[in-house]
């Protein structure tokens, strides 16, 4: 009987420890003592690397604990999507990227990992088109003299892409002006600069976040972006639309976003931190520089955004006669 009964006070006294242990666990505050992972989709130094950084270092202090960004490259982004996708829904790990991406590599890839109501976005901070861009000491001031040169080379001419988005918007213009001009994919735009400079490609579909610092140091010329109404950060930068390339409308846009399943409070916590960042005065300044124009929504309208681009993604993929990849 002893024996019995030492046996049950001290399961019970276990029982009680780990009830204690649970308490205090779904008690301490988010984020605690432990570090918040946000996710990079890109390699440092590139444009998207340094965004992630700093929207993830501007958050921090309305987010508490400490944050550390890891890069996870590839697949054109695919691969640091399908790791947030699967990663364990408890708020530890962030990905601050461009929702939009999620939508198009839904229609990019053949089996990309992942779909998007794996994702939940929970606020966002700017637009982004993507830029026609040639090398500072090129000829062609516009996109139409670009144009007409491109179509006299034939085959011979080409073109760079280094991300979804600039890879549909170069689709979109070869197949709506019907040019002949080869693309060629590059890693990272890093990558493409020396054969922009020696003429190896005509021109780069460079997202703004590379190319608009660029064009204004004169180290490149930005002929044209894809949206449909001129930028407010670069108001002095002509749409595709208006340079002879009808219909165009391609952005790109930043948000966070969490796996889906998060707690709501932890999901509550994130978002305020992200969106206060959002409305510094000094992220607004610092995303004119990069030809960011703010768009400043919180979870809802960000989610059903990110919804509508997966049906618009399928149809610009499908007008820029794309096969998926993989």
């Amino acid at each position: 009987m002893t024996t019995r009964r030492r046996v049950l006070q001290t399961s019970g006294a276990l029982l009680a420890a780990s009830l204690t242990d649970l308490s205090a666990s779904a008690q301490e505050p988010y984020p605690g003592n432990r570090e918040v992972h946000v996710i990079a989709a890109f390699p440092p130094g590139s444009g998207a690397d340094i965004f992630t950084r700093y929207f993830a270092e501007n958050m921090r202090p309305f987010l508490g604990g400490t944050i550390v960004v890891e890069n996870k490259v590839g697949a054109s982004g695919n691969i640091a999507l399908v790791y947030v996708s699967k990663a364990k829904p408890d708020g530890y790990t962030v990905l601050i990227h461009a929702p939009s991406a999620i939508a198009a590599g839904l229609s990019l890839f053949k089996s990309p990992g992942y779909d998007a109501s794996a994702f939940e976005v929970l606020g966002s901070v700017c637009r982004l088109p993507f830029t026609v861009s040639v090398a500072a000491g090129s000829p062609h001031k516009t996109l139409p003299s670009l144009v007409a040169a491109v179509r006299a080379k034939g085959a011979k001419a080409s073109y760079g892409t280094t991300a979804p988005t600039g890879q549909v918007a170069g689709a979109l213009m070869k197949n709506i002006l019907k040019l002949e001009v080869v693309e060629v994919p590059y890693r990272t735009a890093a990558d493409s600069v020396n054969d922009l400079e020696s003429g190896a490609v005509d021109y780069m579909m460079y997202d703004p976040i590379f190319a608009i610092p660029r064009h204004r140091q004169g180290k490149l010329r930005i002929v044209s972006v894809s949206s449909r109404e001129r930028m407010t950060t670069a108001p002095d930068i002509p749409t595709m639309d208006e340079s002879g390339v009808p219909g165009v409308n391609v952005l790109g846009w930043w948000g966070v976003m969490v796996p889906a399943g998060v707690p709501q409070s932890i999901k509550e916590k994130i978002s305020s931190a992200f969106l206060k960042m959002a409305e510094k005065p000094e992220t607004k300044k610092w995303l004119t520089e990069f030809g960011g124009d703010p768009w400043i929504v919180g979870p809802a309208e960000a989610q059903e955004q990110m919804l509508k681009d997966v049906k618009d993604w399928a149809t610009y993929v499908k007008l820029a006669n794309i096969d998926p990849k993989g």
